[in-house]
């Protein structure tokens, strides 16, 4: 699936029919409920539903493949998990070869269970890797604040939820972004993160890369690396 990252408009290719690959990507995206290792091609895929050309077809169709040699592949909460929420954020600079939009993706934990994920490409382009990763990283936080709303519900409040993001530049302005006189081109409505950081809502904790779970939601990986996360988001066989 990784091949999917290349695709573009295709505006000299052959068109297909639309109902056709509309239909194939709707019943895609209403498996990434339940499989969310393919969440990244799938969205990938249906930003070109408005002109689908065969090349977007053929990407599709690897996807199906996937799906065929991996139908075993499921979700599992276990049961003796502990009940602690914990959050991943990341997003990939530039990677939207269309024009250049970065693509965020944030998943959320209860212990080990996977209880929230998404993938989607930003509204506007960023001038860095910190403005991409920031952005995300806001989102991310707004997530968690409905989340922590919704459990108060259930007579369970968390403080201090961590955010594990792979960028330090992104972490510091959301710490301080006062000091950082180059950011000021980031939108402010993503400034509300500090406010929750100084509020003890949330905070952004670094995560190396390569235990940067969230990259299986923002860009192609190596079967390894892939098959790696995969099995950190709870996804295995099931009998």
């Amino acid at each position: 699936m990784s091949t999917t990252t290349k695709l573009d408009k295709d505006e000299q290719g052959k068109s297909i029919d639309q109902k056709l690959y509309r239909s194939m990507i709707g019943s895609l995206l209403y498996l990434t409920a339940s499989r969310p290792d393919i969440l990244f091609s799938v969205c990938l895929c249906a930003r070109f539903h408005a002109c689908p050309k065969e090349s977007h077809l053929h990407a599709v169709k690897r996807i199906f493949k996937y799906l065929a040699y991996t139908s075993s592949l499921g979700l599992w909460n276990p049961r003796n998990s502990s009940f602690d929420l914990h959050t991943y954020s990341d997003a990939d600079f530039g990677g939207y070869k269309v024009h250049r939009k970065s693509t965020s993706g944030t998943c959320q934990f209860l212990g080990n269970m996977l209880i929230s994920w998404f993938s989607k490409k930003q509204n506007s382009v960023a001038l860095s890797t910190t403005e991409a990763e920031y952005i995300a990283a806001g989102s991310c936080c707004a997530q968690i604040m409905w989340m922590k709303q919704q459990l108060l519900d259930y007579g369970v409040n968390f403080e201090n939820v961590p955010i594990r993001c792979d960028n330090t530049s992104a972490i510091c302005v959301g710490k301080n972004p006062v000091h950082h006189s180059r950011t000021k081109h980031i939108d402010i409505r993503y400034h509300f993160i500090k406010d929750y950081i100084e509020k003890g809502n949330i905070e952004l904790v670094f995560v190396p890369t390569q235990e940067q779970v969230t990259d299986i939601f923002t860009k192609p990986l190596d079967e390894q690396t892939f098959s790696k996360f995969r099995l950190e988001l709870g996804l295995c066989k099931i009998e």
